[in-house]
């Protein structure tokens, strides 16, 4: 469902997946990609309530819309603070304080979102898994990080190395991770680009949909997020 998010000036979009059952629920907070809260990041979030999970999607493009959005929203990425880390931790908070929550939260993103991950994965987190995300210049914003389930395509030239960098960065700072890069998947690999015009030209520059690399990284965040998330009595 689509719902209203207390933010810190204000409401923002976004879309919520509740679990059948009763609960209570461990919950995700999904990052979008540059692409925005779309069919395809609605659908992401489908999937992960429908594995047990209070699932929130936040719109980092509330207040006016990729357009006007996305260059401050890259902004605030590459600061690492503004007002984009504010909405990422309103949505937290919603769904870690909701009656049906464990209160347990980790943190999926993809591309930019991707990048949000890793840099939410310091802070109030408690799994974090980035998909194709860019890594901080300075890897000492690692430290005290969450536990982190990474996933790399070895055909995204964009982030060539970047799975090793972040392995060694974890395993030096002694933090529990599971770091993969596929090396028959490119960028965006779990991702459904629509409509057709951009799927092709996604197709074009290296970039779609990988269908085995994207059921491994799923089987891999799942079984991590219920490693790190999930009640210790249903271990």
């Amino acid at each position: 469902m689509d719902i209203r998010i207390p933010a810190a000036d204000g409401e923002i979009d976004g879309y919520l997946a509740v679990p059948s059952g009763d609960g209570p629920f461990p919950a995700v907070v999904l990052i979008h990609d540059v692409f925005g809260l779309n069919q395809d990041a609605r659908e992401i979030t489908d999937r992960y309530a429908a594995a047990g999970y209070l699932a929130l999607s936040p719109d980092l493009y509330s207040r006016g819309g990729m357009i006007r959005c996305v260059k401050r929203t890259f902004q605030d990425l590459f600061a690492r603070e503004g007002r984009a880390f504010a909405d990422i931790e309103a949505a937290r908070a919603l769904v870690a304080g909701r009656d049906d929550a464990t209160g347990k939260v980790g943190v999926v993103g993809f591309c930019m979102g991707g990048g949000f991950a890793l840099a939410a994965a310091s802070r109030d987190f408690d799994a974090s898994a980035p998909y194709y995300g860019q890594l901080p210049k300075d890897l000492s914003a690692l430290d005290g990080a969450c536990p982190i389930v990474g996933s790399f395509g070895g055909k995204d030239f964009s982030l060539r190395g970047a799975a090793a960098k972040l392995e060694a960065a974890l395993t030096e700072r002694g933090i529990p991770h599971d770091v993969k890069e596929y090396p028959d998947a490119g960028h965006g690999f779990a991702n459904h680009y629509r409509p057709a015009p951009l799927a092709a030209l996604a197709k074009v520059t290296g970039m779609g949909y990988h269908e085995p690399s994207d059921s491994d990284a799923w089987r891999r965040v799942i079984a991590f997020f219920e490693e790190h998330l999930q009640p210790s009595v249903l271990k």
